[in-house]
């Protein structure tokens, strides 16, 4: 179902390690296709110190500790820092607790590895941001020289239509605005996977049931993250009854996976300014200028936008790495 690589996908990614994060990290570490190179942290769902506990902990129990992993911003460019623990609970994880482990993160902040581990790759990697691109943004704006290395940014974020932070913004831009402005401004591909596929690709009650319920370790916390997100969603006009969405990781799957995705190429622009629409990314899928400024239209990047994802197709990516 999923396409095959001779040469594993070199990934970094960068995360806010709340409960679908721990998916996406769990997928991305796993899988055979990927080639983990290093996990960077921000504050988002949590604070940054539980964002670095949490991603220890999964790296070490999904057999990856290895994985050089650093703390780096502990709140956005402008503001103070918000935080979604009313969804992922008080320590990002639905409250559950990881097995012990020795694993510790590298002495130096985030933004530096990020630095230091594209410099030394061979050749491109991809970013695989699921976090506010706080760290993302001081990266593209402190080393600029980066950019050559960069095969891709992958940004779980955004949304064409309704937000969830807020009525109108999603909530990794919100967190940071200015940040995402930074990235979708920056001279190279970024591929926009926001609300849209974000609630498309679901795993079965059932799926959440039978995780639990196995005697795998990585299964049983699995299990549980599934079955803490379908109470946390089950409200939300957008779940299907039965179901819960997969959120992070189908960005991940979109990497490993991309035909499973539908992509339109448009501008998008971040609203920076107060009120009710601060965060909102305006996608720009019109394919005609209106009445804008055709030049200046024309001249602003075109992001990859998803707009759509096969949800059985990634469903099934993502239980196949599962013991």
């Amino acid at each position: 179902m999923n396409e095959r690589h001779s040469t594993p996908i070199p990934v970094i990614l960068d995360v806010d390690t709340g409960v679908d994060d721990a998916l996406a990290l769990t997928l991305a570490a796993r899988h055979p296709a990927l080639d983990l190179r290093a996990v960077t942290c921000t504050a988002g769902n949590v604070s940054l110190d539980h964002v670095v506990r949490n991603t220890l902990g999964v790296l070490a129990l999904a057999g990856a500790s290895g994985v050089p992993v650093a703390g780096g911003m502990d709140r956005p460019l402008l503001e103070p820092a918000r935080n979604a623990s009313y969804v992922h609970g008080e320590n990002g994880i639905a409250d559950l607790r990881l097995p012990a482990h020795e694993l510790t993160p590298e002495p130096v902040h985030a933004v530096e590895l990020l630095r230091r581990t594209l410099l030394d790759a061979p050749g491109p990697v991809t970013i695989i941001a699921l976090a506010p691109l706080t760290n993302i943004a001081v990266l593209l704006r402190m080393y600029p020289e980066v950019v050559r290395k960069i095969a891709r940014i992958t940004l779980m974020g955004g949304a064409i239509g309704q937000g969830n932070a807020t009525a109108a913004a999603e909530f990794n831009v919100w967190h940071d605005p200015e940040a995402a402005q930074i990235v979708f401004d920056a001279p190279v591909p970024v591929t926009m996977y926001g609300l849209e596929p974000f609630y498309e690709v679901t795993c079965d009650h059932a799926d959440a049931a039978r995780l639990s319920d196995s005697p795998e370790p990585l299964n049983q916390f699995i299990g549980g993250l599934l079955t803490h997100l379908a109470g946390t969603t089950a409200t939300t006009d957008r779940a299907t009854p039965g179901t819960v969405a997969l959120g992070d990781a189908g960005a991940v799957c979109a990497v490993l996976d991309p035909a499973g995705a539908q992509v339109r190429p448009a501008p998008v622009s971040v609203c920076l300014a107060p009120g009710v629409t601060r965060g909102q990314t305006v996608v720009d899928l019109r394919g005609f200028a209106g009445t804008d400024d055709a030049a200046a239209r024309d001249a602003r990047p075109r992001i990859d936008v998803v707009t759509n994802a096969d949800g059985a197709r990634y469903r099934e990516l993502f239980l196949s790495v599962l013991p």
